[in-house]
């Protein structure tokens, strides 16, 4: 996803990263780990803590597009697929609990070959 179509005035933008998606706003807020008026409400919009988690998201998803061809592909990854050596959670269930950082090690080691 190109950064610069994602953001208004420098905050990530939740309807424009919906609609790279082909989803709702909503749905980028759960798959965030934020609640809908996180999206919704322009001081919640930039809040860190939504602006924190939805950068979050569009990093693991960027990082993993070239592997699946598509972002679309890439989204249902995130949500879908369990990651092994994490007790079969996904990369968004991680993602919502804090471990972005481990999902990120994970992917860069599965890249160079390393099987976490």
């Amino acid at each position: 996803m190109n950064l610069q179509h994602l953001s208004d005035n420098g905050f990530f933008a939740p309807q424009k990263i919906a609609r790279e998606l082909k989803t709702t706003s909503e749905d980028v807020a759960h798959s965030a780990g934020l609640g809908r008026d996180a999206v919704q409400r322009k001081e919640r919009v930039r809040s860190d803590k939504t602006q924190r988690r939805l950068r979050e998201m569009v990093e693991t998803l960027n990082k993993v597009e070239p592997r699946f061809g598509s972002m679309l592909m890439a989204y249902a990854w995130y949500r879908s697929e369990p990651l092994p050596g994490f007790s079969g959670q996904t990369a968004m269930q991680l993602v919502l609990n804090g471990q972005a950082d481990d999902v990120l090690e994970y992917i860069d080691a599965v890249d160079a070959g390393v099987h976490a």
